[in-house]
């Protein structure tokens, strides 16, 4: 394992990281969402054999075929960067890591790849039930692979079914369905593929809105509205559950990233949430005694609630974590982050030890030092850690990225509602400064998504894998100038292909839907 290596190496490859997985998840959730309404269209076209319909669904399927093209790109490169620019991490954890993605890449990728051709290319070559079934099929295809990523991802925030080797300096899985059905990777997965469906939901409504602000194809756009907003309604709804799920989550196996989403430097019992609130640039450390907000509004005990299911439930702050002491759910005291690094570091000296002893082949120094180990594998990345602060995740990145998604998600939940009431009520083709606010939504449902991503990947920081390996000791060892290299690269590379997306899409619609002539 790396002990020493340049902050600027780890903080370029975070930033390439970090990069790739941006602009990815600029095209995943839109082909998630996108997916299912043309499939819903598709299906309403099989019940009905209206051919509207269909074309209905054709266009739309034009768009996601542009999207999921690039997104593809952007993943690979993304799913590549594990071995080149985090080689540590990859040793250590790629036995249980690597199995989701394997099965991500054979069974679901596959999936797609068979029946988005037939989807594409079988209109009129094969019977509508085949090619529905086929429409579905990619689809699902598509959250199946979303599924075994959030998988791999959640594994890393709360590491399950998995045994350290000493022997192979490895972790390998020891229970596939621990990994597999952990609460966290359930909670993850249904968050996430929901909340995509708000970003295909607001983007088809409001490409639907410019067509009704251009005075075109009104059937098209009010059909699409009808089926979109009311996915879309639904999808925020089960957002908002899901995300009660996350909340609890995160504050079972992740007390510290729940304190950084709050700002809560001292907790208590029946903590109160805070629903509005400026972060104070003046505190500069944990302990220095300085309020941590210019100001803040609070909802009385809700944190509490949503932490422990109790109102007066105890809630930990940066503070409590950081120094230890109090009475954790279970009963025992928690340790302070200083014995917490004692222990890691402890680890860390018997795994050397222990490599020692089987070297020279004495066994029964082995066996002690492996019980030493085993004993205090529990605090293993914690003895990379050099300074207790350094626990703490960028606090005003993901305070501000958790609001930012709660109030955006609280305005589609709104906005949803009240596209549903128009279109129902026969008012939407005359509310211009509705289409409108549809059409300016768009880009607030990729920003929501994104900052749900900054919470949970900036949250977690330090660590790569939650208390077992922080990105410190995860990195390759390559030279800075390689790495900021292959930065800009990406960064011209992901931009253009963006670019050329966005392009191909907005000519794409500004030729619209092709209509059959019994379909007018």
């Amino acid at each position: 394992m790396v002990e020493n290596i340049d902050t600027s190496l780890i903080d370029w490859s975070r930033a390439q990281f970090a990069l790739t997985a941006m602009y990815h998840w600029l095209f995943v959730p839109l082909t998630l969402g996108l997916g299912v309404i043309q499939a819903i269209m598709e299906s309403i076209y099989y019940k009905t054999g209206d051919p509207f319909w269909k074309d209905t669904a054709k266009f739309w399927m034009k768009i996601f075929g542009i999207n999921f093209a690039i997104g593809i790109a952007t993943g690979l490169i993304m799913e590549f960067q594990f071995g080149t620019n985090w080689s540590n991490y990859s040793w250590f954890v790629g036995d249980i890591f690597g199995a989701p993605l394997a099965i991500e890449g054979i069974l679901a990728f596959f999936m797609e790849a068979t029946f988005i051709a037939i989807m594409f290319f079988g209109w009129n070559k094969v019977s509508k039930r085949f090619h529905l079934t086929a429409t579905w099929l990619t689809i699902i295809g598509a959250t199946l692979s979303a599924l075994w990523i959030l998988i791999a991802n959640a594994w890393m925030q709360f590491p399950a079914g998995m045994q350290f080797n000493p022997d192979t300096v490895r972790n390998e899985m020891n229970d596939f369905w621990a990994v597999a059905l952990s609460p966290v990777a359930i909670n993850k997965f249904f968050h996430t593929v929901v909340s995509s469906w708000i970003v295909g939901s607001a983007f088809v409504v409001g490409i639907s809105a410019w067509f009704l602000l251009k005075k075109r194809e009104s059937r098209f756009a009010l059909g699409s509205i009808k089926i979109a907003a009311t996915f879309g309604l639904i999808a925020t709804l089960l957002t908002a559950w899901t995300g009660d799920g996350s909340a609890y989550q995160v504050a079972q196996k992740q007390p510290m990233k729940l304190a950084a989403m709050e700002g809560l430097y001292e907790g208590g019992n029946g903590v109160g949430l805070v629903a509005v609130g400026i972060l104070n640039p003046a505190k500069q450390a944990y302990n220095d005694g300085v309020n941590p907000f210019l100001f803040n509004i609070q909802l009385p005990k809700m944190l509490s609630l949503f932490a422990e299911r109790d109102l007066n439930g105890y809630v930990p702050g940066i503070i409590n974590l950081i120094d230890g002491g109090y009475t954790k759910n279970d009963g025992t005291v928690a340790i302070s982050a200083e014995e917490k690094i004692k222990r890691g570091q402890i680890a860390i000296k018997a795994l050397a030890d222990y490599k020692r002893a089987k070297k020279d082949k004495d066994e029964v120094a082995a066996q002690q030092y492996r019980t030493t180990l085993e004993a205090n594998f529990e605090y293993f990345g914690y003895g990379y850690v050099r300074d207790k602060a350094d626990l703490i995740p960028p606090l005003g990145l993901t305070f501000y990225s958790f609001r930012v998604m709660v109030l955006l998600g609280g305005f589609f939940i709104l906005l949803f509602a009240l596209a549903v009431f128009m279109e129902r009520k026969k008012k939407m083709e005359k509310a211009v400064w509705l289409q409108w606010v549809l059409l300016c939504s768009i880009p607030l449902a990729y920003i929501a998504s994104q900052a749900g991503w900054i919470v949970a990947e900036v949250g977690r920081q330090p660590w790569a894998i939650q208390d077992i390996l922080p990105v410190s000791a995860s990195v390759s060892k390559l030279s800075v100038g390689s790495v900021q290299a292959t930065f800009f690269l990406f960064l011209i590379l992901f931009t253009v292909l963006l670019v050329a997306e966005i392009g191909i899409m907005i000519k794409a619609i500004k030729k619209g839907p092709e209509f059959e002539k019994q379909s007018n």
